[in-house]
């Protein structure tokens, strides 16, 4: 640590012009967002492709991770995230399940169905990585439902 520390703020300032050069002019690029009227409009999506902020429920519940800070007095600490729950197709491979209501959602999986809402474009665009795709509005045979109430109680006494 023999140097002095000093902030690399300035870095990202471009030098100030000398006062023999001609001064740069500073208009605003708030024009270049604006939506021209007489562009192409942006293709949307498909036919029956629903819009990318479509709004669905998707079968999720919260994970926790044990974490310390980097400091000498480090305490673990919790810290909470979303997991999407994935599921076997057997012609698709693996898949996330979004529905367009909640009633949906209930009717293929059971009313003790942890769940989310999110929208469609950055669900697809967030599992597409791990090539997973997904699924809206499946037809899910009746049977077992993913969660019962004793898991969810098992659940809850996990995270606590």
């Amino acid at each position: 640590m023999g140097g002095p520390s000093r902030s690399r703020l300035l870095d990202y300032f471009e030098a100030e012009p000398s006062a023999d050069s001609a001064p740069e002019s500073r208009s605003s690029r708030l024009l270049e967002y604006v939506v021209d009227a007489a562009a192409p409009a942006v293709p949307g999506p498909r036919p029956g492709v629903p819009a990318y902020h479509t709004p669905v429920f998707v079968p999720a519940h919260p994970r926790y991770v044990t974490a310390t800070d980097v400091s000498e007095a480090a305490t673990p600490t919790r810290v909470p995230f979303l997991t999407y729950e994935l599921f076997e197709h057997p012609t698709d491979g693996t898949v996330a399940l979004a529905f367009t209501t909640l009633h949906a959602l209930v009717a293929a999986l059971g009313e003790t169905q942890p769940w989310v809402v999110t929208s469609l474009g950055p669900l697809a665009e967030g599992v597409r990585g791990q090539g997973v795709t997904v699924h809206l509005d499946p037809r899910i045979a009746a049977g077992h439902p993913n969660w019962s109430p004793a898991d969810l109680l098992a659940y809850a006494q996990e995270v606590r």
